[in-house]
């Protein structure tokens, strides 16, 4: 246990003795710092790093090549019951259209906080009345995830340039492996206390943002819709819905606090699965039926607040 610990904070402290360090920063063009907070009605709490840079690449004359570049990331997050450290490329060959590759490793842990257990990790499986249990205890194994993935964007300005003409559009779709070191094939296990329906495979996320930025404090008003399915093939999965596609949509509203402090506040609604078992809330997912004739409904999700702080 303690030396998967310790493998893992490896990178978060290579990341923070980076952070201290630019003297060998010739490599990359520009260079940027944020923390940022993220809290929210779940309720739930996310701090995190991010170190970026970026370098020209393959730049020419016109609009559409002049900003080409080549972007990294490099993120560490921590929770109250998880730790993740993060890394991301971004390939810009053209104005309108990124090519994306990254990947995540984390860990993590279980508590209870006022009553309620809060799983961090660990396998989701049956108990002998078919109620899930969580099997799971703290740095037990690593999570982790790689994804590729493409974006097309739009700026209005673009075509007809002012400060009051910034009409955004940008969608973004990946695939991606999702992965945890303790689970055999088709096994289901928790992160971040989700709904413990995942298992070692391929998954599929798409999103579509549209809105409006202004030069003002109050500077962004968006609608975001995002989609996401698992792409691998259980037995029996339509019976408990799991090949149905999950559908989340927000209100985005940006404010400019500060040069370097911007707020971010998101109103979630998410699509939920309606199951013919009354009491479904503890039953092992795989042991849920779908209501075929109204499989799924939209409710309130959250409340999210981000504060980026730039350094």
């Amino acid at each position: 246990m303690k030396r998967i610990a310790f493998l893992f904070l490896l990178p978060l402290l290579a990341q923070a003795l980076a952070a201290q360090d630019e003297s060998d920063s010739a490599w990359y063009n520009t260079f940027s710092r944020e923390l940022t907070l993220q809290v929210s009605t779940a309720p739930e709490i996310k701090l995190g790093f991010t170190q970026r840079y970026s370098f020209p690449f393959l730049q020419g004359e016109s609009p559409l090549t002049a900003g080409n570049n080549i972007g990294a990331a490099l993120s560490a997050e921590i929770t109250p019951i998880s730790l993740n450290a993060i890394a991301e490329v971004v390939l810009t060959p053209v104005a309108f259209f990124q090519l994306a590759a990254g990947g995540r490793i984390g860990t993590g842990w279980n508590m209870n906080l006022f009553g309620s257990d809060l799983y961090g990790i660990g396998l989701n499986g049956p108990d002998v009345i078919g109620n899930s249990v969580n099997d799971g205890g703290a740095f037990d194994g690593l999570l982790w995830k790689a994804q590729a993935g493409a974006t097309v964007q739009f700026d209005l300005a673009a075509l007809y340039p002012g400060d009051w003409n910034h009409v955004v559009a940008r969608s973004y779709h990946e695939i991606n492996y999702k992965g945890y070191t303790r689970a055999k094939a088709e096994e289901s296990w928790y992160f971040e206390n989700d709904s413990g329906e995942n298992i070692n495979g391929f998954n599929y996320y798409g999103n579509l943002l549209v809105g409006y930025q202004m030069p003002r404090r109050f500077n962004m008003a968006a609608i975001l819709a995002e989609t996401d399915l698992y792409l691998y093939d259980t037995p029996g999965r339509d019976t408990w819905g799991d090949d149905i596609v999950r559908w989340t949509l927000s209100g985005v509203f940006g404010i400019n606090i500060t040069p370097q402090m911007d707020l971010t506040l998101i109103a979630q609604f998410r699509t939920r699965r309606n199951y013919l078992e009354s009491s479904w809330q503890d039953l092992y997912y795989r042991y849920r039926t779908i209501d075929s004739s109204s499989p799924t409904r939209l409710e309130f999700y959250r409340i999210a607040a981000v504060l980026s702080y730039r350094l």
